[in-house]
């Protein structure tokens, strides 16, 4: 997300709330685009020697974030007097007006320190824990940064709170960074290597979440299914790494830990009404174990996100994505025998150094082959730092990887129409969200495979308690029998209001 785009996300949400004082500077502040372990809100740098850093004890010698906090019990009339002589900050009109393009505050410390006046904090995705002292020392009319990436934060201890009472879903984060260097990715310089947080910990929020009444957890991580908890002593030496057929890394394999497959089964039996996502994971790490599991557990999504990046051997080999597309095929063939009706999505990139015309029209060809649900597509856009930045040319012209885009979207949405129809005149169990955006008399949820389904706002009966009509909550399970599709959305009529558990009886 565009950094200034997410800070005024959030303080359009705060604006009114019990942390209005703060959301002053909250404006003022451009971070990268990342979060705390958990979010309502969806919903993908270098090392340098001695980085690491204990913020705890920085906090130590600071105000606490307290500090900068008003009560939420205090009136809201109040709160806003208590804001002495707020600082003439630009309006968010001003703000959007400058169509500032998004940063990363790793990559680009520098540049914006010196170039964007208005920016007074600055702060990566590891800094979070210095925000008192960052704060402190913005409000003395200093500018304070604090870019530097660790080895080991993972925010474990830090339970995000959910600001939305209506929420259905939640996203948790289960570990950082990304061990995978492919070409053209500067996930590893913003965001670090790879590390995990503690599978005790994770459960605890779930439970929390769950406690909650949220009804779907989104399990988050830039590489998630490489997870790996090395924290217990006894299981260092645990779990062996299984990579999927045909696939390799590009790093040395790591060893022992409680891998996916473990965190996978335990978050999935905290609450069995509680539907499971994940992404965004890396094709490279779905063993046989993996595949069972969603299989065989009922509230785990039959939904899985399989970047592909290019149908190209060649390119893929450029990338250093560490599979060919005859593996990945196979993975695909294999995902679908493992998980019938599985729905599939992916991500493509147009235009990577050196594509010809060739490798884009196999692009195309593993769009028809394959026929995702759901897709993310970009044009390819060089990267500072990254290996293709130091090693690769970005031979392309811009028209080329334009028009290639356009391609390969036009494909994609006639392969993804055609799979969605597929779900014309079944019965699918949704997750009520609320009210559809384009309509005030429709309500719009979310199936297993994660498409978006618009129906009518009607009364229906209850299973559980007979002769009772209802009409569906946010947070409500309802089965609807699908009667249109698109590429991108799914339109029924509702049949009656279930649960998770005994929905299996009609899908």
């Amino acid at each position: 997300m565009h950094s200034l785009q997410c800070v005024l996300q959030v303080q359009r949400s705060l604006m009114w709330g019990p942390m209005a004082s703060v959301s002053w500077l909250s404006l003022r502040m451009c971070m990268a685009h990342s979060s705390l372990s958990s979010t309502t809100c969806p919903n993908p740098e270098r090392q340098e020697v001695g980085a690491r850093k204990d913020f705890s004890s920085r906090l130590a010698t600071g105000p606490t974030l307290q500090h900068f906090l008003r009560s939420a019990s205090a009136p809201q009339e109040k709160l806003s007097s208590e804001v002495e002589d707020p600082p003439p900050y630009l309006t968010m009109d001003e703000l959007l007006g400058r169509q500032r393009k998004g940063c990363m505050a790793e990559r680009l410390k520098e540049e914006i320190l010196n170039r964007e006046k208005m920016v007074d904090v600055l702060a990566g995705p590891d800094a979070y824990r210095d925000l008192p002292r960052l704060l402190a020392v913005a409000e003395s009319g200093q500018q304070a940064a604090n870019v530097l990436l660790s080895l080991d934060e993972t925010y474990a201890d830090v339970m995000p709170v959910q600001t939305s009472p209506s929420a259905t879903s939640a996203f948790v984060s289960i570990m950082r960074g990304c061990d995978n260097m492919c070409t053209y990715c500067i996930v590893p310089f913003t965001r670090g290597r790879e590390r995990s947080r503690p599978v005790a910990s994770i459960l605890e929020e779930v439970r929390k979440l769950s406690d909650q009444g949220l009804k779907e957890v989104t399990l988050l991580g830039q590489n998630v299914n490489s997870f790996r908890d090395n924290s217990e002593v006894q299981f260092n030496n645990a779990v062996s790494t299984n990579l999927s057929r045909g696939f390799t890394t590009n790093y040395k394999t790591k060893q022992g830990g409680l891998r996916f497959a473990h965190l996978l089964d335990q978050v999935s039996r905290v609450d069995p009404e509680m539907r499971i996502r994940f992404t965004s994971p890396h094709p490279k790490d779905f063993p046989d174990e993996v595949l069972q599991l969603i299989h065989e557990r009922d509230n785990i999504c039959k939904q899985i996100h399989l970047p592909a990046q290019s149908g190209s051997s060649r390119v893929l080999e450029a990338m250093r994505r560490g599979y060919s597309r005859e593996a990945y095929v196979e993975l695909v063939h294999r995902i679908r025998e493992s998980i019938p009706g599985v729905s599939l999505s992916s991500d493509f990139i147009a235009g990577f150094c050196g594509e010809t015309e060739e490798d884009h029209i196999q692009t195309v060809s593993l769009l028809r082959e394959v026929q995702y649900n759901m897709g993310f597509l970009f044009a390819y856009s060089m990267r500072q730092k990254t290996r293709a930045y130091h090693r690769l040319k970005d031979d392309v012209p811009e028209e080329v990887k334009l028009r290639r885009l356009e391609e390969l979207i036009t494909v994609f949405r006639e392969e993804a129409t055609k799979a969605n129809q597929t779900s014309v005149g079944c019965t699918q169990l949704v997750l009520v969200e609320g009210l559809s955006k384009r309509s005030a008399t429709d309500l719009c949820g979310r199936n297993d495979g994660n498409l978006k389904v618009i129906f009518p706002d009607a009364e229906m009966e209850d299973v559980n308690n007979p002769g009772l009509r209802v009409r569906a909550q946010p947070g409500d399970y309802v089965l609807v029998q699908i009667t249109s599709a698109s590429s991108q959305t799914l339109k029924g009529h509702v049949l009656c209001r279930t649960t998770l558990k005994d929905s299996s009886a009609y899908c």
